[in-house]
């Protein structure tokens, strides 16, 4: 099974949005997936239809409980993405984990005791933050997919996350790696959004997607009925980023685990 981190420390850089919208394509190109929710605020969950009284088991239980991937998986709105919510408990995570064995390893030893066939791609929704939770998903994946939004102080925070990648690199995972950096709330009236989107395609190259994700407010709607924005509104500009994105992200998965025909 791929795995894939989708992560940024900075908040309200369309991380979650990007989650959900990347998982609902990989699942309609064919792609068995699996979204695991880690974020305490539990927004790709609610994203996906799932409400908080439909949350029986979680994330939560993956890290902190006994719990296996298999029984905590909630089938979402979309056929063929499968997702492990996220609920309140995750906010107390970080502090319960100090103290328990291996407590950046809990996520990959759940993700690889789970059936191997059962899904082909599994990607990360990351809280906005550095700590145990995200430590644990980067220790759990092969790669990490960072939504970075088009404004000056995003350039720092990409350098801060890029030095984390590093140290979990040197220290628990050396096969991770930077899968791509997606270019999030584009607005093309707006220079600087221009003159950092240069900047990053220049220091980072080819690892920047080319496709861009523009602001638009139909992505910014649909969490509210509950449905990724390809379903609220397939044909909007966000939509049809998103689908280009993902179509960017199916070249770069590793070969050896593409989906059978």
């Amino acid at each position: 099974m791929i795995s894939i981190a989708i992560a940024n420390q900075k908040g309200g850089v369309g991380k979650t949005t990007t989650a959900i919208n990347l998982a609902t394509a990989l699942a309609a190109t064919g792609h068995r997936t699996l979204l695991i929710d880690l974020d305490p605020q539990g927004n790709a969950s609610t994203g996906l239809g799932l409400n908080q009284r439909d949350r029986e088991r979680s994330s939560y239980d993956l890290l902190i409980g006994d719990g296996a991937l298999e029984d905590v998986v909630a089938h979402s709105i979309v056929p063929g993405l499968d997702i492990v919510p996220a609920t309140q408990d995750l906010s107390g995570a970080e502090i319960e984990l100090i103290d328990i064995d291996q407590r950046t390893h809990r996520l990959a030893n759940a993700i690889a005791a789970a059936p191997r066939h059962r899904w082909h791609v599994c990607l990360i929704d990351c809280p906005p933050s550095l700590g145990l939770l995200t430590v644990n998903a980067m220790v759990a994946v092969q790669s990490v997919l960072v939504p970075l939004q088009c404004e000056f102080f995003a350039l720092e925070g990409l350098s801060q996350l890029l030095q984390t990648v590093d140290r979990i690199r040197g220290r628990f995972n050396p096969a991770l790696s930077i899968l791509g950096v997606a270019l999030t709330m584009y607005d093309r009236r707006n220079r600087l959004t221009d003159q950092v989107a240069d900047d990053v395609r220049a220091c980072l190259g080819d690892l920047v997607f080319r496709t861009v994700i523009p602001r638009n407010v139909r992505l910014s709607e649909a969490p509210s009925h509950g449905v990724p924005a390809l379903i609220y509104d397939m044909r909007c500009a966000g939509s049809e980023a998103y689908m280009a994105l993902a179509r960017e992200l199916i070249d770069r998965l590793p070969k050896q685990e593409e989906v059978a025909a």
